[in-house]
């Protein structure tokens, strides 16, 4: 799936020769904490969040008695004094795969996409991502996650599928994740029922060992076996 399909394409954005006040009050009315900054032709030249717009507003503009003359003073702050230039983006033909691995790594909660003149086409956030892969995952329905230990050889993920469809039981998704142990692996199908102790069985009696994905961390895998 590309960021094209998932981005926020109704992007609010601000430009740099606007106050921080302003910048401020289009955060709340919209709900957002990134503000994409552009020029006259749409060109991405930098990015304002609310971070930054609380970093350069005073403590003492809420609490000092002469709090109009610290808004004034605020208030002559530009968007471009506070914004950072020339930030990261991602183009529209990235995956969400790509956004999600430089939102993680860059610690950030949006990126700006644009096309290759650096005009501004969208912005993809943490909610879109979301909301993408809630898509991709097919866990917008009802349904059972279940989490299978499995012995890392070729046939295993097949006869997990054999075993579900036969009960009659769709998919909403599957996935295989690393585990601790280098010869197994996770296997976690996400099963659009919520009667699953037939299969569960029969599961455990091929051999399989059923985890409970609730103790499951993926970021917090074991180094080496206890």
């Amino acid at each position: 799936m590309f960021v094209s399909s998932s981005m926020t394409s109704e992007v609010i954005t601000i430009t740099g020769d606007a106050s921080i006040f302003e910048a401020q009050e289009k955060m709340a009315k919209h709900t957002i904490r990134h503000l994409p900054v552009i020029d006259a032709d749409n060109t991405l030249v930098g990015v304002v969040t609310d971070r930054d717009i609380r970093s350069a507003l005073p403590y003492s503009l809420f609490n000092d008695s002469d709090s109009d003359a610290g808004r004034e003073k605020v208030a002559a702050l530009k968007i471009q004094d506070i914004m950072t230039r020339d930030p990261m983006a991602i183009s529209p033909a990235d995956t969400i795969q790509d956004a999600l691995l430089l939102i993680q790594e860059k610690r950030v909660g949006a990126f700006p996409v644009v096309d290759e003149n650096r005009r501004l086409k969208g912005i993809i956030s943490v909610r879109d991502l979301l909301r993408a892969f809630t898509n991709v995952l097919g866990i917008g329905e009802p349904g059972t996650l279940l989490c299978i230990l499995v012995t890392e050889e070729v046939g295993q993920l097949k006869k997990i599928v054999d075993t579900i469809t036969e009960e009659n039981i769709s998919f909403g998704s599957i996935l295989v994740a690393r585990y601790w142990q280098e010869d197994k692996r996770a296997v976690f199908p996400y099963l659009l029922t919520l009667n699953v102790s037939r299969v569960k069985k029969k599961l455990k009696d091929m051999g399989y060992h059923l985890l409970d994905p609730m103790d499951w961390y993926m970021d917090q895998l074991p180094k080496h076996q206890p």
